[in-house]
Protein backbone atom coordinates (compact mmCIF):
# COMPACT_ATOMS: atom_id res chain seq x y z
CA UNK A 1 0.00 0.00 0.00
CA UNK A 2 1.52 3.35 -0.72
CA UNK A 3 2.43 5.83 1.78
CA UNK A 4 2.99 9.46 2.06
CA UNK A 5 5.69 11.47 3.75
CA UNK A 6 4.08 14.47 4.18
CA UNK A 7 6.12 18.17 5.26
CA UNK A 8 4.64 21.40 6.77
CA UNK A 9 7.48 23.63 8.09
CA UNK A 10 8.19 27.87 7.88
CA UNK A 11 11.98 28.64 5.88
CA UNK A 12 14.16 30.74 8.28
CA UNK A 13 17.69 29.54 6.59
CA UNK A 14 16.39 30.16 2.73
CA UNK A 15 20.56 29.67 1.60
CA UNK A 16 20.53 26.72 3.61
CA UNK A 17 17.05 25.33 2.30
CA UNK A 18 18.24 25.52 -1.08
CA UNK A 19 21.15 23.73 -0.25
CA UNK A 20 19.46 20.95 1.08
CA UNK A 21 16.56 21.18 -1.69
CA UNK A 22 19.42 20.68 -4.01
CA UNK A 23 20.42 17.31 -2.60
CA UNK A 24 16.74 16.18 -1.36
CA UNK A 25 16.17 14.05 -4.74
CA UNK A 26 19.80 12.21 -5.01
CA UNK A 27 18.76 10.62 -1.44
CA UNK A 28 15.67 9.02 -2.73
CA UNK A 29 16.68 7.22 -5.61
CA UNK A 30 15.89 3.52 -5.18
CA UNK A 31 12.68 4.03 -3.02
CA UNK A 32 10.58 4.90 -5.72
CA UNK A 33 9.31 7.98 -4.22
CA UNK A 34 7.26 10.36 -6.22
CA UNK A 35 6.85 14.04 -5.51
CA UNK A 36 3.26 15.05 -5.56
CA UNK A 37 2.99 19.01 -4.07
CA UNK A 38 5.50 21.13 -3.08
CA UNK A 39 4.10 24.58 -2.53
CA UNK A 40 2.29 26.67 0.20
CA UNK A 41 -1.06 25.38 1.22
CA UNK A 42 -4.18 26.93 0.21
CA UNK A 43 -6.24 26.65 3.26
CA UNK A 44 -9.98 26.60 3.46
CA UNK A 45 -10.79 25.53 6.78
CA UNK A 46 -9.48 25.87 10.17
CA UNK A 47 -5.74 27.29 10.02
CA UNK A 48 -2.45 25.33 9.70
CA UNK A 49 0.72 26.67 11.34
CA UNK A 50 2.93 26.44 8.25
CA UNK A 51 1.75 26.90 4.53
CA UNK A 52 4.75 25.36 3.01
CA UNK A 53 3.49 21.94 2.07
CA UNK A 54 5.73 19.03 0.63
CA UNK A 55 3.92 15.11 -0.14
CA UNK A 56 5.97 12.75 -1.61
CA UNK A 57 4.55 9.32 -2.75
CA UNK A 58 6.65 6.03 -1.90
CA UNK A 59 5.09 2.29 -2.53
CA UNK A 60 4.97 1.64 0.81
CA UNK A 61 5.59 2.48 4.64
CA UNK A 62 8.39 0.25 4.74
CA UNK A 63 10.16 2.41 2.02
CA UNK A 64 9.56 5.70 3.27
CA UNK A 65 11.26 4.57 6.76
CA UNK A 66 14.20 3.22 4.94
CA UNK A 67 14.46 6.34 2.88
CA UNK A 68 14.09 8.24 5.70
CA UNK A 69 16.57 6.30 7.96
CA UNK A 70 18.98 5.97 5.39
CA UNK A 71 22.44 7.22 5.51
CA UNK A 72 22.30 9.80 2.32
CA UNK A 73 18.99 11.31 3.93
CA UNK A 74 20.41 10.94 7.50
CA UNK A 75 23.55 13.12 6.14
CA UNK A 76 21.51 16.21 4.98
CA UNK A 77 18.18 15.83 7.66
CA UNK A 78 20.19 18.66 9.60
CA UNK A 79 20.14 20.80 6.82
CA UNK A 80 16.42 20.85 6.85
CA UNK A 81 15.84 20.90 10.82
CA UNK A 82 18.31 23.44 10.80
CA UNK A 83 16.85 25.92 8.22
CA UNK A 84 12.70 25.24 8.89
CA UNK A 85 10.12 24.56 11.81
CA UNK A 86 7.69 22.48 11.07
CA UNK A 87 6.70 19.18 10.93
CA UNK A 88 7.41 16.07 9.21
CA UNK A 89 4.79 13.27 8.83
CA UNK A 90 4.68 9.53 7.68
CA UNK A 91 1.09 8.02 6.48
CA UNK A 92 -0.06 5.13 4.48
CA UNK A 93 -2.59 5.35 1.98
CA UNK A 94 -6.53 4.84 2.44
CA UNK A 95 -7.78 2.38 4.53
CA UNK A 96 -11.17 2.61 6.14
CA UNK A 97 -11.71 2.02 9.99
CA UNK A 98 -14.01 -1.15 11.02
CA UNK A 99 -17.50 -0.60 10.76
CA UNK A 100 -18.09 -3.11 13.75
CA UNK A 101 -16.36 -1.49 16.03
CA UNK A 102 -17.42 -2.12 20.15
CA UNK A 103 -19.96 0.57 21.47
CA UNK A 104 -17.99 2.58 23.72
Amino acid sequence: MSAYVIAQFDVNDVNMYYEYASKIFETTKGYGRRILAANDAEVREGSIPHLRTIAGEFPSLDKARAWYDSESYQAIIGLRQNSTTGHLFMVEGLTMPPRNKPAE
